[in-house]
């Protein structure tokens, strides 16, 4: 069985050791900085980066409940019956204090990871895809400028319907709301002025819309298309179909 001094040591020495370590522990936390804060007692784990990054994750739930930038130092210390982790950011002017009754455990290890993350099934994504499929937008619809510049930002695809009306088309990755409405609007009006037509038309694409989008949509004469960008949650509508053969 461990006592506390153990796992001070094995704690500090992986620190300085520049190793990622995790603790799960019975703990409460003081913490000054960005703003001020206490949690009481409960059961949490404990992620020190190599970095010198910490995150406080509690049993449910993916985000951090409390936590401090790369850059911080840590000492683990025993402190009566309690061993008291210390961590600070002398640039950031932040420090926390975790006070820890129980340890249930504690592992390091040198990690390492060169890798940047790739994402697929972006925005820019769609929009590749209805540039070299521009029937999924409409029959008859023919792309003629992607990333169009504005005042406001970039139009995702610019096109012609087959009525020869210029067509703006908006992508969204998840679900339009209204923000995504009036972004559609402004590039329209934008594209009108600049062209200096009176009527362009407003698409906005994207897997869903949400009802009081769909009705803004409408009111204000676009658009909407369900599009899902390539690959999108093809897993899961893998496993959809296998479920809908029962």
């Amino acid at each position: 069985m461990w006592s506390l001094e153990d796992y001070c040591t094995l704690f500090n020495d992986a620190f300085r050791r520049r190793e990622t370590i995790v603790l799960a522990c019975r703990c409460k936390i003081r913490y000054s900085g960005r703003a001020e804060s206490f949690l009481g007692d409960g059961d949490r784990v404990v992620v020190v980066k190599s970095d010198g990054a910490l995150l406080v994750h509690q049993p449910t739930g993916n985000a951090p409940i409390n936590y401090m930038k790369p850059g911080c130092t840590h000492e683990l210390r025993v402190d009566g019956e309690e061993c008291h982790l210390h961590t600070s950011h002398v640039l950031e002017k932040e420090k926390m204090e975790i006070s820890i009754e129980k340890v249930y455990f504690l592992n390091s290890h040198k990690l390492e990871d060169g890798q940047s993350i790739i994402v697929a099934g972006t925005e820019e994504d769609m929009a590749n895809m209805l540039m070299q499929q521009p029937e999924l937008v409409e029959e008859g619809f023919k792309p003629v400028n992607q990333e169009e510049q504005t005042k406001y930002g970039f139009i995702d695809v610019l096109g012609i319907d087959k009525a020869g009306i210029l067509t703006v088309v908006e992508c969204k990755r998840y679900v339009a709301d209204l923000s995504a409405v009036t972004q559609l609007r402004r590039y329209v009006e934008k594209i009108m002025v600049s062209k200096g037509i009176s009527k362009v038309r407003g698409i906005l694409a994207a897997p869903r819309i949400t009802d009081n989008a769909k009705q803004m949509l409408e009111d204000w004469g676009y658009s909407f298309k369900s599009i899902k960008p390539p690959k999108f949650m093809e897993d899961f509508d893998k496993k959809q179909r296998k479920l809908e053969g029962f």
